[in-house]
């Protein structure tokens, strides 16, 4: 009995024995991929998401500036995301480089297969298996913030999508293929040198290292290794990694030959993730970006060019006078003269406005000088003898169409104007111009070949600019009893 039991109490200790064996060797804490964690905050940013545009050559002439594309096949089969002052090239059907090295701009889309480009294409006719591309790339930028340390002897390991075909990665043309799982981006050349790291964090300085980046080929996408060179990099610290600059950066896929919508974002996915110094992954993340078409926003400002005409009520200031009359936008109505020998005052406000990149003139002229029962007046100087108002000479020192002198005294008898800014500063000349009271002017006579004469300028596009055009009439008391007039024209003219 005692036999046994004593073999049963070994047999159990054997038992004991071989289960504590066992935990000690299968369970030891072991380091495992399935350990790692996401990042926190993790993101990439584009600098520009716009797809590139790849398109198929029907016909472009020599000498021409007319290109249609092949509307099928390919991964752009339509203009409706290639816009005026794109740069496009031509590559031949192997995408052996742009003919001659040379870009063009795009002029204009002129429907859904053509458009223009300048400067036209050269002596060599493009042919149908020639490809017509405008790039469009990005610098990415990627952040995140870690979850677990890296160590001193880790590194970040960022893998971009490449296109599935060994030669077509790194070429310098945006790539398209079957589905965005073979498509990618082209690598363009873009090295160590083209690509920044930086650390935020109290525990994690820039002792970073781009290592290697090696190009994507028939079975592999684009990797990137940034080595982590002296300490560790603590947990809770925010990593961005710029890849591309001004001199070289990722070309952004073409649409995919097969089921792109256009409006619809192709959508790929770069993996990012840090790795201690035997490899294992600490952490991971796939992040997002999305490429899709970019979208022209238009719209035709139509040219714009406004004058008005208005009258100005009696017992205004205007030009340094009180005006006498009322005027309308069609009449300077004088009425009966009674006072001899004594200045009339008589405004209207001219209002222009316009869009016009150089601006605009504003002219004045009179049909002829002021002639009784509206008689023609022959010549610049008929006045009373003529049965005609005369237009004023100003003063001893004549004044005419384009030169003015101050009008101050009553001795002199005629029709004349001046000008006052009311918003802006376009006038021509101003009535106090050289500290004059009344600078005047005559207006230019049509009927005596005068040319008329500009009253208000600008070389830019205004609004609303203003100006009084203030009449004066003084006359003598021997001019011929009647009813006397003539007619005065604006013409506005703009510069686009």
């Amino acid at each position: 009995m005692k036999r046994k039991l004593k073999l049963r109490k070994i047999i159990l200790f054997i038992l004991i024995f071989n289960l504590s064996l066992y935990n000690f060797l299968f369970n030891l804490p072991q380091k495992s991929e399935l350990d790692s964690a996401n990042f926190t905050n993790a993101s990439v940013t584009l600098s520009n998401s716009r797809l590139s545009y790849r398109a198929g050559v029907a016909t472009g002439a020599a000498n021409g500036s007319v290109i249609t594309i092949d509307s099928s096949g390919n991964a752009d089969n339509n203009t409706t995301h290639l816009f005026p002052k794109d740069v496009v090239c031509f590559a031949g059907p192997n995408l052996d480089g742009c003919y001659n090295q040379s870009t063009y701009n795009v002029v204009n889309v002129v429907d859904s297969s053509t458009f223009n480009i300048s400067p036209p294409l050269g002596a060599t006719a493009l042919g149908a298996n020639d490809y017509v591309i405008s790039t469009q790339s990005a610098i990415h930028t990627i952040t995140f913030t870690l979850t677990n340390a890296v160590p001193s002897n880790g590194d970040i390991y960022i893998t971009i999508p490449s296109i599935d075909h060994a030669t077509q990665g790194n070429d310098g043309f945006p790539d398209t293929n079957s589905s965005i799982a073979t498509n990618g981006f082209d690598l363009n050349g873009l090295g160590i040198s083209n690509i920044t790291v930086s650390s935020s964090g109290s525990s994690c300085n820039n002792n970073w290292t781009v290592a290697a980046v090696t190009p994507g080929d028939a079975s592999n996408d684009h990797q990137i290794r940034i080595d982590r060179t002296t300490d560790s990099c603590a947990a809770g610290s925010t990593i961005t990694v710029t890849i591309g600059d001004t001199n070289r950066q990722l070309i952004n896929p073409a649409p995919i030959l097969s089921g792109h919508t256009q409006g619809l974002a192709d959508v790929y996915t770069i993996n990012v993730k840090t790795r201690d110094g035997l490899d294992y992954t600490l952490d991971e993340s796939n992040i997002k970006i999305a490429v899709v078409e970019g979208v022209l926003v238009s719209a035709t400002v139509q040219e714009t060019l406004s004058l008005t005409i208005a009258g100005v009520p009696s017992s205004t200031s205007a030009c340094g006078q009180t005006t006498d009359v009322t005027t309308t936008a069609t009449s300077v109505p004088w009425g009966t003269i009674i006072n001899f020998g004594a200045f009339q005052e008589a405004a209207q406000t001219v209002t222009i406005s316009t869009n016009a990149a150089s601006g605009y003139n504003v002219n004045i002229e009179e049909n002829d000088q002021m002639g009784k029962d509206g008689k023609v007046c022959t010549g610049a100087s008929a006045g009373e003898a003529d049965q005609c108002i005369q237009d004023t000479v100003c003063g001893p020192t004549a004044c005419n169409e384009s030169t003015s002198q101050d009008w101050i005294s009553t001795s002199y008898y005629g029709l004349g104007y001046s000008l006052a800014n009311v918003s802006g500063n376009n006038a021509a000349f101003t009535y106090n111009e050289s500290g004059r009271t009344f600078s005047a002017r005559q207006f230019a006579d049509q009927e005596a070949a005068e040319t008329k004469q500009t009253i208000m300028s600008a070389a830019t596009p205004v609004a609303s600019s203003q100006v009084y055009v203030c009449y004066r009439l003084n006359v003598s008391a021997t001019q011929p009893a009647g009813y006397y007039f003539n007619k005065v024209r604006y013409t506005a003219t703009a510069s686009f």
